[in-house]
């Protein structure tokens, strides 16, 4: 059963068990979170849809829901049950039913801005004491407009008309999470736009069963939710693989000649396959890697690419494969080279059968229909597959990180000595305890690192925050520089202090900064904030996973004496730093 845009909303509805039943079967290794729905009308289909979604993003929910319409009482009184589910997310389904008070014509301007600030407070102090009181993301809907205006077209801009209320107070909203971590809207504005507000509202969904928006709605609104929880949960794509002929251009470059291939203002196809390069181009701000993976001759790839009616050059790519290969070997391929999972990547290519052999061999790659060029943007961008819940300088400078990773790599050729190598790439380090300038970044780090990762525990922004100010905590981050740019934050480490002990909880770095003598760094920093704290004593976990394996002898390495072995595969190593000396000989470190 499909479960990316565009689906059928009826059929998942209909066979929502057996799709649940198929998606527990299928071996897939889930993280679990415990997810309560706070809801201001019915919510019971939105969990059996957000459940799919999830289940095939990688994510095991359970969940907690609200008696019926009874969110803000079990927001805000003492509410047992919800404290003992220890929820991760709480999501306030909210919708414009929920609003109390709405401007009358005969309501002065003052009254109307009671009005508003009154409906706004009463969610802030609901966002305030659930965080005070759980500690955990949350997610609110922002409100949709009503599906009639009483004004006409002043409903938009008279301080009586609900349009321009409903405006009003979603900036509210919007300036409340800008401000703070951790806190997300679920746009349903947005979206009841996009599907036109006489498709979001169906009143007989409402009088029969008290659902603020229509199956079709639901669906909907549950997907977009599944994309927020995903992305903080750090289940995003990071890759986009595109084919070129049909796909970036129209026709075929080794056919047709670079100077007859459709691209640019002259022609309508060209326009259209014009504004889809520059929606490709606009990814690279957000950090995603743009790689290409075509059956072409390469000199014949590179002259469509260069076209100069088009948006995209071959800068704007990490990996160029124009080649001859199967494509899922490309993609395996270009997984290695940028030391990736190919379970990251999003595959774009016109040909179905291309699809059908890509998504049949490489496991876990995101294949979107793309059946017709005007459909090319809205498919990609309808399917979230980048949705961003943080945002850091780190991912503005993603692509110049791997073009500079690049750069090193061709530096190793160079050297016969991998020592020689790492002292000619004139590294420095700068290792703190955990600031808020980075908590986006630590969060999101955490969340996404699989393969040198000791533990694999995931931390949401508000629980990086939270270790961050506990003094019963170490934490350290660790940036690193060379001669060819900045890596930007690529190793953290938590330590949970236990008298005369440290516990690691989380042990990961970025696989981009491999075999750099970071780990030492790292771990050289770490005993001496050890001492600082009089500390004698650390212990470290290594939980297996499917992905970790390259960590599991690293305590070995690090000098750690092995206690406990389980047949799991997982173990705990024990060091005692009273003669522990310093294992890092090439990076200049700045410990803070």
């Amino acid at each position: 059963m499909n479960l990316s845009y565009p689906f059928d909303s009826a059929e998942l509805i209909k066979n929502k068990k057996k799709i649940k039943r198929e998606l527990l079967n299928d071996n897939t290794v889930r993280i679990k979170k415990n997810i309560a729905f706070l809801g201001g009308s019915t919510t019971n289909d939105i969990v059996n849809m957000t459940e799919l979604f999830l289940l095939s993003n990688g994510i095991e929910p359970s969940f907690y829901q609200s008696e019926y319409a009874m969110y803000w009482q079990e927001a805000m009184f003492e509410n047992k049950e919800l404290k003992e589910f220890k929820p991760d997310i709480i999501f306030i389904h909210t919708t414009l039913r929920n609003i109390e008070e709405l401007p009358a014509m005969n309501d002065s301007e003052q009254r109307v801005e009671e009005m508003l600030e009154g409906a706004y407070k009463k969610f802030e102090a609901m966002w305030e004491h659930l965080k005070s009181e759980y500690g955990c993301t949350i997610i609110q809907n922002n409100f949709e407009y009503p599906f009639y205006r009483l004004l006409g077209n002043r409903d938009a801009w008279d301080i009586h008309g609900t349009v321009n209320f409903v405006n009003r107070l979603n900036d509210k909203f919007y300036a409340y999470a800008r401000s703070n971590n951790g806190f997300y809207i679920n746009d349903i504005n947005y979206l009841s736009a996009s599907m036109g507000l006489d498709n979001w509202c169906d009143l007989s969904f409402w009088y029969m069963y008290k659902y603020a928006m229509s199956m079709n709605g639901v669906v909907n609104l549950a997907f977009n939710l599944s994309n927020i929880i995903k992305s903080v949960f750090g289940k995003n794509k990071k890759t986009l693989v595109m084919d070129l002929d049909n796909t970036l251009w129209g026709g075929v470059v080794g056919d047709d000649g670079v100077e007859n291939i459709e691209i640019g203002q002259e022609a309508a196809d060209g326009q259209c396959f014009y504004d889809f390069q520059k929606y490709i181009k606009a990814h690279k701000q957000l950090g995603i890697l743009l790689t290409v993976n075509s059956k072409n001759d390469e000199e014949n790839a590179l002259a469509g690419i260069s076209h100069p009616d088009g948006a995209l050059n071959k800068d704007d790519f990490t990996v160029i494969k124009a080649n001859w290969e199967n494509k899922d070997r490309n993609i395996i391929q270009t997984a290695a080279q940028l030391n990736l999972g190919a379970d990251s990547f999003v595959f774009c290519d016109d040909n179905p059968v291309e699809r059908d052999i890509v998504a049949s061999s490489v496991e876990g790659i995101a294949v979107p229909k793309f059946d017709d060029p005007l459909n090319y943007i809205r498919t990609l961008d309808k399917n979230a597959y980048f949705e961003i819940t943080a945002f850091s300088d780190d991912d503005l400078k993603r692509n110049e990180m791997y073009k500079a990773n690049a750069q090193r790599q061709s530096l190793l050729y160079e050297c016969a000595d991998f020592g020689e190598y790492l002292k000619g790439l004139e590294m420095t380090a700068v290792i703190e305890g955990f600031i808020p300038m980075y908590y986006q970044r630590i969060s999101h780090l955490a969340n996404k690192s699989n393969q040198f990762n000791l533990t694999t525990k995931r931390y949401t922004v508000d629980e990086i925050q939270n270790v961050a100010e506990d003094k019963s905590y170490i934490t350290l981050y660790g940036k690193l520089s060379d001669k060819f740019g900045d890596n930007g934050v690529v190793s953290l480490v938590i330590g949970r202090k236990d008298g005369k002990r440290l516990h690691i909880d989380l042990w990961l770095m970025s696989c981009r900064v491999l075999k750099r003598d970071m780990e030492f760094a790292m771990l050289d920093s770490l005993v001496q904030k050890c001492r600082e704290n009089g500390i004698e004593e650390i212990i470290g976990y290594y939980y297996k996973t499917a992905k970790n394996s390259m960590v599991s002898e690293l305590y070995k390495t690090f000098g750690f004496e092995k206690t406990e072995g389980f047949e799991n595969g997982d173990s705990e190593w024990k060091l005692n730093i009273e003669n522990y000396e310093n294992k890092n000989k090439v990076i200049k470190v700045e410990l803070k």
